[in-house]
């Protein structure tokens, strides 16, 4: 098999395109704005063109609930940061995902070891209602924080949504993060109220996070309660100092849920970047910019709405999950898992047929892997009305594009999506009216200024380099935490181009309009002063049959960047002389000379972050000599150790 991309591996029927969401915006803007917009490709250029009544627009076709949009659009266009959006308009997150009907499904939940539930909008209101009460009572309004050290539960949500429904700031890590990253992260937040669970289950073994609750309440002055969600053993008591779940607002006199309208740039969560290069950055986001981008993004690039079930695979400690609960904007419900995606191995796909999900979504990470387990979902589950699966967290890799067309269903819309936290939200996406292109992103994101520029900062198509966008756009971040002067903020994006958003990826622009992504910039190889993406690698060392992934990072050599390639091989195989010379042979053939590792070494395991990302970097700064900070942002920080043993060999 070849490493080909650009391939036609599906297109939308004409019935299909006329249905869509997005055809009906196009087919109405164009109608109400006496514009000619007769593709997907007119529509994406007037909305960058006009940036403030493409907005606009969909601020009105949506319906969003709020007092606006207001006769202002948009003030100071020309400055990142610095434009403000929709300055006269008040809304709220919370009232505009709570409209729907009281016995229509809003939330259904699967656990690991089969624990099921299901939230009607009525049942999700009265929790809201309930949280918001007692929140108020404990004096958080407008601007305060609050916490939640959850698994991905509907009870989540409902604090999310009662937080919300207040004007205050929410922020979640996942109860598999370590004390320290909590601490790194909610210490500089200061949160009033802090929600915890009694632990979570994942691998089929329970993992009790009081421990780390208490030490949080100890170390976080700021937190005035805690309230304690009894998942494990619903019988067990809250620890001394600790709320029980289900007595927090019930002394409360009952009160109708008020929504508190605030303006656009009013902060709405505050997420926080992975921290293993230092104390984790926080991103303030806003209420209006997170909804209407993510309604845009769900509506016009999912093709989302009223009866459908949107999934996917996230812990409350990934930007993700906020994209997930935001699809009640849309109608659709929200499908909820906590637990391992692989114990048993089916069981995402079990979730997909019992509960009809419409559109699936995961990491590219989860995909290669039941592509490697040989995992047939088409075959063995009823997938009749899946009609989307998405995937992000790293590039996917155009062999996973074939396995998801042969072995899962081979008529739906295959979308690698890819944004990140910085954006809650995606610079390059998919679009239910354009065809899948093997090892392609379909489209830029409509309103996104996208491009590809070049050392010089010149804008090119069917050549790698830094990926922009060279105008503003609702979710950026309002502000970092705790950076009055902005400098944390400009360092972060504006640093490379003057008022141009440089987002970190090594990224191309084909001339049909898609991107590929070749994975970070900052981990960009050199060798020869020729520019490699590491995902040019990974897609094809992954490939192989007794490789389950690799690392690739670049070693400086005198004047020159020595690339290494580690690999974790399945059970019981081998790096041997036969496998090395096979794996070297491959790269050279499929991409070239300059691709080839110099070094190829196997290792037990890979560092990762919590939310599943490769840390190139932390092994970078290892084979350099350096320390690696917040080793308690990884997953596994243990995997370090094996590389500061290889860092002397490699010398």
């Amino acid at each position: 098999m070849t490493d080909a991309i650009g391939d036609i591996l599906w297109r939308p029927s004409p019935e299909r395109i006329n249905e869509a969401l997005v055809t009906r915006f196009r087919q109405r803007v164009a109608e109400d704005l006496n514009l000619e917009l007769g593709d997907y490709d007119a529509l994406y250029a007037w909305s960058v063109a006009d940036p403030a009544s493409f907005w606009r627009a969909l601020w009105r076709w949506a319906d969003i609930v709020g007092d606006g949009p207001g006769e202002t659009t948009l003030i100071d266009g020309q400055l990142m940061p610095g434009a403000r959006w929709f300055p006269e308009a008040k809304l709220n997150y919370a009232e505009n995902l709570l409209q729907g009907a009281d016995d229509d499904l809003a939330l259904v939940f699967r656990g690991e070891e089969g624990r099921a539930d299901q939230w009607t909008y009525g049942r999700l209101r009265a929790e809201v209602s309930r949280l918001a009460g007692a929140l108020a009572a404990d004096g958080v309004g407008m601007g305060d924080r609050v916490a939640g050290f959850l698994p991905n539960l509907p009870e989540t949500v409902a604090a999310m949504l009662a937080t919300a429904s207040l004007g205050a700031v929410w922020s979640s890590c996942s109860p598999d993060f370590g004390v320290q990253g909590v601490f790194d992260r909610f210490s500089q937040i200061e949160p009033t109220v802090l929600f915890t669970a009694d632990g979570y289950l994942y691998g089929g073994k329970a993992h009790e996070s009081l421990t780390t609750a208490r030490r949080l309440l100890q170390e976080l002055s700021s937190v005035r309660r805690v309230v304690a969600l009894p998942f494990l053993d619903a019988d067990q008591p809250a620890p001394e100092g600790m709320t029980p779940w289900s007595e927090y607002g019930r002394d409360e006199p009952a009160a109708p849920l008020v929504f508190a309208r605030v303006p656009f740039a009013h902060p709405l969560f505050i997420m926080f970047s992975s921290g293993t290069t230092g104390l984790p950055k926080c991103m303030v986001h806003s209420v209006g910019g997170t909804l209407l981008q993510h309604v845009k993004e769900h509506r016009l690039h999912c093709d989302l709405g009223p009866g459908d079930r949107l999934f996917y695979f996230t812990t409350c400690g990934w930007m993700m999950w906020n994209w997930l609960v935001s699809g009640l904007a849309s109608g659709a419900a929200v499908m909820l898992y906590d637990g391992h995606p692989l114990q048993p191995e089916p069981v995402l796909w079990d979730y997909a047929a019992d509960s009809g999900i419409t559109h699936f979504g995961t990491s590219a990470r989860y995909l290669a892997a039941c592509h490697k387990a040989g995992l047939q979902p088409g075959v063995t589950h009823d997938l009749a009305g899946l009609r989307a699966v998405m995937s992000t967290g790293s590039p996917l890799a155009p062999d996973t594009f074939d396995y998801v067309y042969r072995e899962i269903k081979s008529d739906l819309c295959l979308s690698s999506i890819s944004g990140g936290t910085d954006i809650l939200s995606c610079f390059a996406l998919g679009s239910p009216v354009l065809p899948v292109r093997r090892g392609e992103l379909q489209c830029r994101g409509l309103g996104m200024a996208v491009e590809v520029f070049d050392d010089e900062g010149r804008a090119v198509t069917g050549r790698k380099g830094e990926l922009v966008c060279t105008a503003p756009f609702p979710s950026m971040p309002v502000e970092f935490w705790n950076d009055p002067d902005g400098q944390r903020y400009h360092r972060a994006y504006f640093d490379r181009f003057e008022n141009i958003w440089c987002h970190g990826d090594f990224a191309e622009l084909t001339p049909g309009g898609g991107m590929i992504i070749h994975g970070r910039s900052d981990t960009v190889l050199n060798p020869g002063g020729v520019r490699i993406g590491t995902a040019e690698i990974y897609r094809i060392v992954e490939r192989f049959d007794t490789v389950s992934e690799g690392l690739v990072v670049g070693k400086q050599s005198g004047d020159d960047i020595q690339v290494i390639l580690f690999v974790v091989l399945r059970e019981r195989c081998e790096l041997d002389d036969e496998l090395t010379a096979e794996i070297r042979r491959r790269i050279r053939r499929e991409a070239s000379p300059r691709h080839v590792p110099a070094v190829i070494r196997q290792v037990p395991a890979i560092p990762r972050t919590i939310s599943g990302k490769i840390v190139e970097l932390a092994v970078r700064k290892i084979l350099h000599g350096e320390a690696v900070e917040n080793a308690d942002a990884l997953a596994n920080p243990e995997a370090l150790e094996y590389f500061r043993t290889l860092a002397s060999e490699l010398d």
